[in-house]
């Protein structure tokens, strides 16, 4: 019986994932920026076991069946191929923030399988290797594979898309609020959302703009110009979010507190002068990114909005790692 656990951080994508070249591989239609969450993770331990018949996957300690455990198992069968291994796996997964809301709950989840069902495997993976690995269970896994400010590139070709840092952790001490309005349960995951993507007529422009926005977050990064970030990061998420409600089906994932934040967040910067920008995910739950003078005000500034069910604060975090089972 060989086992492993691994912990993995959700990532917040500055510059944003969404539509792909090829919804197989998950080759993403242009480049993006991120950084891991620290302080929020998915804990994951794999056990392959001789005498299972098939996989068996618990899920914050329920038992995983249809979609959900179908996804997991196939994420296996790449694991299986690689590894020249027929056996079945035990994997017990558990998140400490809630799944399904817009928090990247899949890009952890699939970045600490691929890690803890590798290891317990005694596969040696490079970073780069597992990254490409994770990608294929979820594309934004590719980016919590690697620590710190991560660059996730497009790639023509399976081992071409891989993330990397560019910036470790401690390079910028930005605080992600997550303002949480909604728990419930996405009804269109980011799967599916991607491939609606290129039915937008605006997904086109949005590609095609994709690298100049990629070039300045990462310089503003390099810069620590606060700025200069929360421009293109505001930007670049509204652009997204115009080809998620112009295509078929439209997504629309804002709930009216959604726009009351933003709304707070640019009252807070252009008129207070605080450096804080917003950016959201596929859900209705907004990150607010500010420097770490700023997260005081920005969270009590939160507080004080009735639609706020809870605030998760975060910052820079390391690369996917093993852990003590």
């Amino acid at each position: 019986m060989n086992t492993a656990t691994a912990l993995a951080s959700p990532n917040i994508a500055l510059i944003k994932y969404w539509g792909n070249t090829d919804n197989l591989l998950r080759l993403p239609a242009s480049p993006s920026i991120s950084f891991n969450l620290a302080e929020l993770h998915t804990r994951t331990t794999v056990t392959w076991e001789s005498d299972l018949a098939a996989d068996y996957i618990l899920i914050n300690g329920q038992e995983a069946t249809g979609d959900s455990r179908d996804r997991v198992a196939h994420h296996l069968d790449h694991v299986r191929k690689i590894a020249r291994h027929a056996g079945f796996a035990r994997v017990e997964s558990s998140n400490n923030f809630p799944a399904g809301t817009g928090i990247a709950s899949s890009a952890s989840a699939f970045a600490a399988l691929s890690l803890a069902a590798t290891a317990a495997l005694k596969l040696q993976l490079t970073e780069r290797e597992l990254s490409i690995l994770a990608r294929l269970g979820s594309g934004s896994a590719s980016r919590s594979i690697p620590g710190g400010f991560v660059a996730w590139y497009t790639g023509a070709h399976h081992q071409d898309s891989y993330a990397e840092t560019f910036a470790p952790p401690e390079h910028w001490a930005l605080v992600d609020l997550v303002a949480v309005v909604s728990r419930e349960h996405k009804k269109t995951g980011s799967t599916p959302g991607h491939a609606i993507a290129v039915t937008s007529p605006l997904q086109a422009a949005r590609v095609a703009t994709a690298q100049e926005r990629f070039d300045r977050c990462k310089q503003a990064i390099l810069n620590r110009d606060f700025r200069a970030l929360a421009s293109v990061v505001e930007q670049d998420n509204h652009v997204m979010h115009s080809v998620m409600m112009t295509g078929t089906p439209a997504l629309l994932y804002w709930e009216p507190e959604t726009l009351h934040i933003m709304s707070l967040i640019r009252e807070l910067r252009q008129d207070n002068g605080i450096d804080v920008c917003y950016t959201i995910d596929a859900g209705p739950n907004v990150h607010c990114i500010c420097t770490a003078e700023a997260a005081g005000t920005v969270e009590a500034a939160l507080d004080t909005l009735p639609g706020v069910l809870e605030i998760f604060r975060a910052t820079p975090g390391g690369p996917a790692q093993l852990v003590a089972s």
